[in-house]
C-alpha cells in the first residue's frame, strides 16, 4: 500500500525535515495497514484453530509463534533488510522490480511482463479490500459498547468509506501532516495496551521459541494450513516498505520498522494472547477486550482513525500504480489530476476513484463483517509477495550479477514461505478468496487485451503508412502551399508518416514552414534527467523529429519538455504551433487476429482513455483533431 512521490521530493524532504521526520512520515503512510492488523489478525486465526471449541494454549502459543516469525522472516528479513536494496532510481513495487528486471536482462521479458501484471492487479485488489476489512473491523468495535449497535456497523462503515473516497480530489496534502502523528499514537496505544496485559499470563513469552508454531503446525494438519493463512493476516501490508521506498527512503523506513512498528505490534500480539490464556472468552474480540468498558468508544475512534490513514494510503498508492501502468503502456490513458503544487507524486484519478469506491462497497456489503472479509484479504497479498520474491530473484541474479546459485539459496526460503501462505489462502477459495483473484483474472485480461490490441493496431497501421522520407522527397519536387508556424505532428514511430499529416495534405493540401514529428515514449526508469528529456534532429528544410522521454512515474507535460528543446536551437512558441493529433474510431473485424468479444473489450477500453492532448497537458486551444476509421 503505497504513496509513490518521485525521489527528487525524497530528497528535498531529507534536506528541509530531516532524518526524523521523513521516520515519523514513514510510520503515517507505510506502516498503516499492517498497523491495524491486530484488530483482527490473532482473534481471527486462532478462532478458526480453535473449531469452535475453547481456545487452548498449544493454540495461542503456536499461533503467536507463527505471527512472530512471520513478521521476521516475510517482512523484517526479506522486504526490510534485502528487497529496500534493490530500488529502480529510487523507487520501489512490484512494476518498479518488474523495470529493474527486464534492464537487468537487456530486453521485453514476457515471464516478467506476466509477472508484473499478476502483481499489479493483485494490489489494486487488494486496494479494495484493504479499506473495507479495516474500517469494518474498526467499527465492529460498537457491538462491545452496546449490542443494539450492531445493525449500525455495516451502515456506518459505508458512510465512512463513502466520505474518505469523496474526499480524495482534494489530495492527500492538507492530512498528510497528520498521518504520522496519529499513526505513533496509535503503535504507542497498541505497545501499552500489549504491556499492561503481557503480566496477565507471563508465559506467553515461551511463543519466541520457534517450535511451538512448528508443533501446531505439525499436530492440526489441514487445519494448522488454514490457520496459517489467517496468520498471514498479521504480515498484509508488508509489501508497502519496498513501495514506499522512492518516497521516505531507505534508511527511515528501516529505523521506524525496527525500534518502533515491529516491538509495539509484537508486544501488543503478546498481550492479546496473555489475555486470551488467563480468559479464553476474550477470543471473542481480543483486541477491544484489552481495555475496560469506559475506554472502548475512544479506542474505536483511535482504531476508525487509523484504518481510514491505512485505508488513504492504499488508495493513493492504486492511483499511482495505475498511473505507472498507463506509462508502461498496460493500460489506456486514465485522467490524472494532480492535488498539490510542490509534490508531484499527489495525484488523483477520478475514473479509479470511482471504481474502487463501488468495488469496496460491494465488498463491505457481500460480506458484512471483517471475518468474512478476512478469507478474501491475503490471497491479493500473498500473490504479490511470491511475484515480488521471484522478480527478486532475476534482479540478484542478474543485475546484482551474484552467481545463481549463491542468489537462490538467498531468495529460495523467502519464495517457499510466501507460496506456504499462498497456498494456505487458497485453502480459503469458496469463504472468500475468489473475490480477489476474479479482480485479478479480470485485471489481467484487461491488460493482456489492451497489449495485444494495440499491437494488432500497430502492426495493420503500419502496412498502409508511408516511410517519412519518401514523403519528404516527393514533397520536395511537388511542394504543396507553404503557411506560416509550426505543426507537430504526434506519432509513436518517427520513420513513417503520420496519420494527422497525411490527412492534412490530403484533404487541406497545405505544409506548414516548419513540421515537427513528436514522438513521446516512456523510459524503463522512474524518471528520465532533464538533460535526457529532448532529443532533436533535423532531417530536411521543413522537417524534424523530436523525441521526448519521460519516466513511467512521471506525467508527462509536452510543452513544458518543449520548452527544453530551444536549447538546442528549436525557437519554441505555443502561440505560433499547432498541435496535429489523429483521433481513430475503431471498428471490430473478423480478421483482427482477437476473439470477437476480445475486440469489443478493446474498443471499449480505447473509448473510455482520456484524450492524448488532456494527458499530454497540451493546450486544448492549440490542437487539430483529424478523425479516421480503422478496422482491428
Amino acid at each position: 500500500m503505497a504513496v509513490s512521490v518521485t525521489s527528487t521530493e525524497a530528497h528535498e524532504g531529507q534536506a528541509t525535515s530531516g532524518f526524523w521526520a521523513l521516520t515519523l512520515g514513514s510510520i503515517g503512510v507505510v506502516f498503516g495497514d499492517i498497523g491495524t492488523s491486530p484488530l483482527y489478525a490473532f482473534r481471527e486465526a486462532a478462532t478458526h484453530a480453535a473449531e469452535g471449541q475453547p481456545v487452548s494454549r498449544i493454540i495461542v502459543l503456536g499461533v503467536l509463534s507463527l505471527i512472530l516469525w512471520s513478521l521476521f522472516i516475510v517482512v523484517t528479513a526479506k522486504y526490510v533488510l534485502l528487497l529496500l536494496r534493490a530500488d529502480n532510481n529510487g523507487e520501489g513495487g512490484t512494476l518498479s522490480l518488474m523495470a529493474l528486471g527486464q534492464r537487468a536482462l537487456g530486453r521485453r521479458s514476457w515471464p516478467l511482463l506476466a509477472l508484473g501484471v499478476v502483481g499489479a492487479s493483485m494490489f489494486i485488489g487488494d486496494s479494495m479490500i484493504t479499506p473495507a476489512i479495516s474500517v469494518l473491523s474498526a467499527v465492529e468495535g460498537l457491538k462491545l459498547v452496546t449490542p443494539a449497535l450492531e445493525h449500525y456497523v455495516v451502515p456506518l462503515t459505508i458512510f465512512i468509506l463513502v466520505v474518505l473516497f469523496s474526499v480524495q480530489s482534494s489530495g492527500t496534502a492538507r492530512v498528510a501532516s497528520a498521518f504520522g502523528p496519529v499513526t505513533a499514537v496509535w503503535f504507542l496505544t497498541l505497545a501499552v495496551l500489549g504491556l499492561v496485559h503481557i503480566s496477565d499470563d507471563p508465559t506467553v513469552l515461551y511463543a519466541i521459541n520457534p517450535w511451538y508454531g512448528i508443533q501446531f503446525m505439525l499436530s492440526h494438519g489441514v487445519i494448522g494450513l488454514v490457520t496459517m493463512g489467517l496468520v498471514f493476516l498479521a504480515v498484509t501490508g508488508g509489501e508497502a516498505l519496498y513501495a514506499d521506498l522512492g518516497h521516505f527512503g531507505r534508511k527511515p523506513i528501516r529505523t521506524a520498522w525496527l525500534f518502533f512498528v515491529l516491538p509495539s505490534l509484537l508486544i501488543n500480539y503478546f498481550g492479546q494472547g496473555a489475555l486470551v490464556l488467563s480468559d479464553p472468552s476474550a477470543i471473542e474480540n481480543s483486541f477491544y477486550r484489552m481495555v475496560p468498558e469506559m475506554l472502548l468508544i475512544p479506542l474505536v475512534i483511535l482504531a476508525t482513525a487509523a484504518t481510514v490513514i491505512a485505508s488513504q494510503a492504499v488508495i493513493t498508492g492504486a492511483f499511482s500504480l495505475i498511473r505507472q501502468a498507463v506509462q508502461l503502456g498496460l493500460l489506456p490513458r486514465f485522467e490524472v489530476r494532480y492535488t498539490s503544487e510542490t509534490h508531484a507524486g499527489q495525484i488523483y484519478l477520478p475514473r479509479v476513484n470511482r471504481m474502487l469506491l463501488i468495488g469496496v462497497v460491494l465488498l463491505v456489503l457481500l460480506f458484512r463483517s471483517s471475518s468474512g472479509l478476512a478469507s478474501a484479504y491475503g490471497i491479493a497479498v500473498s500473490t504479490t509477495m511470491v511475484v515480488d520474491g521471484i522478480m527478486g530473484f532475476v534482479v540478484i541474479w542478474k543485475l546484482w550479477n551474484w552467481r545463481a546459485a549463491t542468489a537462490a539459496a538467498v531468495i529460495l526460503p523467502f519464495v517457499v514461505v510466501d507460496m506456504s501462505f499462498f497456498a494456505a489462502n487458497l485453502l480459503k477459495l469458496f469463504e472468500g478468496a475468489w473475490v480477489p483473484l476474479l479482480f485479478g483474472v479480470a485485471m489481467a485480461v484487461m491488460i493482456w487485451t489492451w497489449r495485444r490490441g494495440a499491437a494488432i493496431l500497430t502492426a495493420k497501421t503500419r502496412r498502409i503508412e508511408v516511410p517519412l522520407m519518401d514523403l519528404i522527397k516527393s514533397l520536395e519536387k511537388r511542394p504543396p502551399h507553404i503557411v506560416k508556424g509550426t505543426a507537430v505532428f504526434l506519432t509513436s514511430d518517427p520513420s513513417f508518416v503520420p496519420t494527422a499529416l497525411m490527412h492534412n495534405l490530403k484533404h487541406n493540401k497545405v505544409l506548414h514552414e516548419h513540421n515537427v514529428i513528436l514522438t513521446i515514449e516512456t523510459a524503463q526508469t522512474p524518471r528520465v534527467d532533464v538533460s535526457e528529456r529532448v532529443k532533436m534532429e533535423t532531417i530536411s528544410e521543413k522537417f524534424s523529429t523530436v523525441r521526448l522521454r519521460f519516466g513511467f512515474m512521471e506525467s508527462p507535460n509536452v510543452p513544458k519538455a518543449l520548452v527544453i528543446a530551444r536549447k538546442l536551437g528549436w525557437q519554441f512558441d505555443i502561440m505560433a504551433t499547432s498541435f496535429f493529433v489523429s483521433r481513430r474510431s475503431l471498428k471490430p473485424s473478423a480478421q483482427s487476429g482477437m476473439p470477437l468479444w476480445q475486440d469489443h473489450l478493446f474498443i471499449a477500453m480505447s473509448r473510455s482513455a482520456n484524450d492524448a492532448t488532456d494527458y499530454f497537458q497540451i493546450p486544448t486551444g492549440r490542437v487539430v483533431e483529424v478523425g479516421t476509421q480503422v478496422t482491428i
